[in-house]
């Protein structure tokens, strides 16, 4: 059991919260703690303190009910959010995460993922927004050769990635994770998988939630056999985020790149805080912007 945290306080509320809503008895237990996010498992309930520097208003409740309205694909919040020493903290029912040292359910996200694509979109469904994660990351590198490298490979994305200008229109709507990955898909109880995370739920292009698998897969970090896993449970599945026989990265392309080059800065700023070297994996997202930038702008 994890109880230590770079945040003591918050953790203590959060897990008097926890007590008062649990059904079942545990003693409290951080289960994450990076990012200015923390979050504490208390029982059968998970207490989650949200990102300060995250939109946390009328979008956020707008996407608190979409959840509600998905229990068979997204474990939601239990009730409205609550302002916690100035933080906005959530309460959800607890889920089994994925265990590494097992087989990875790489076909049960996938699909997840297209059972979210292919469901109705709601008319006050909340706009996912451009992926801007990638140009904040990237305006804070500092100054190296694996700094540059992730640079020159993020001026060969569209402008509108770049914030320089508006999302064109016309582009796939469908309700979309918005962040997806396998940490972000729990055992709910009884068994049945279910998505978290709901920060980024709404509506928008569902490549993206493809992105990141795909750029691990381009980058040589994802084995060829989890991404053909993948990939091909979401077609099986019916999702609508790839041509169903025709080449996928006609729709993937540039949501890899960006997730790659995002990955890549990630990467960078981390070892650069700990003044470590790049790992392995590391090093094949930074060399992965290297061809980027080499193939050019392909968009």
């Amino acid at each position: 059991m994890h109880t230590e945290t770079v945040q003591p306080g918050l953790f203590t509320r959060l897990a008097q919260i926890g007590r008062q809503r649990a059904t079942q008895d545990g003693p409290p237990e951080t289960l994450y703690d990076r990012h200015g996010v923390l979050v504490v498992r208390v029982g059968d309930v998970v207490v989650k303190a949200h990102q300060a520097d995250r939109e946390h208003g009328a979008p956020f409740l707008e996407r608190i009910r979409l959840a509600g309205a998905l229990p068979d694909l997204v474990i939601g919040a239990l009730g409205p959010p609550l302002t916690v020493d100035g933080r906005t903290v959530t309460l959800a029912t607890f889920g089994e995460p994925v265990d590494p040292a097992q087989e990875l359910p790489w076909e049960e996200g996938a699909r997840l993922l297209a059972a979210l694509h292919s469901a109705p979109v709601p008319a006050d469904a909340p706009s996912w927004g451009r992926p801007a994660r990638v140009a904040r990351l990237v305006s804070r590198l500092e100054d190296g050769p694996a700094e540059d490298a992730v640079r020159r490979a993020f001026t060969t994305l569209p402008a509108w990635i770049r914030g320089e200008e508006e999302e064109p229109a016309g582009r796939s709507r469908r309700l979309i994770h918005g962040d997806w990955h396998l940490g972000q898909m729990v055992r709910a109880p009884g068994g049945r998988w279910r998505l978290i995370d709901i920060e980024d739920l709404g509506r928008g292009d569902p490549a993206w939630d493809l992105a990141r698998p795909a750029a691990l897969y381009s980058a040589g970090v994802l084995p060829p056999r989890d991404w053909e896993r993948f990939l091909g449970a979401y077609r099986e599945a019916g999702g609508p985020a790839v041509p169903a026989q025709d080449d996928p990265w006609t729709a993937l392309d540039v949501p890899a790149r960006s997730l790659a080059i995002q990955i890549a800065a990630t990467c960078v700023i981390s070892a650069g805080r700990k003044d470590r070297p790049l790992d392995g994996a590391e090093q094949a997202m930074v060399d992965a912007c290297v061809r980027i930038s080499a193939a050019g702008d392909a968009a």
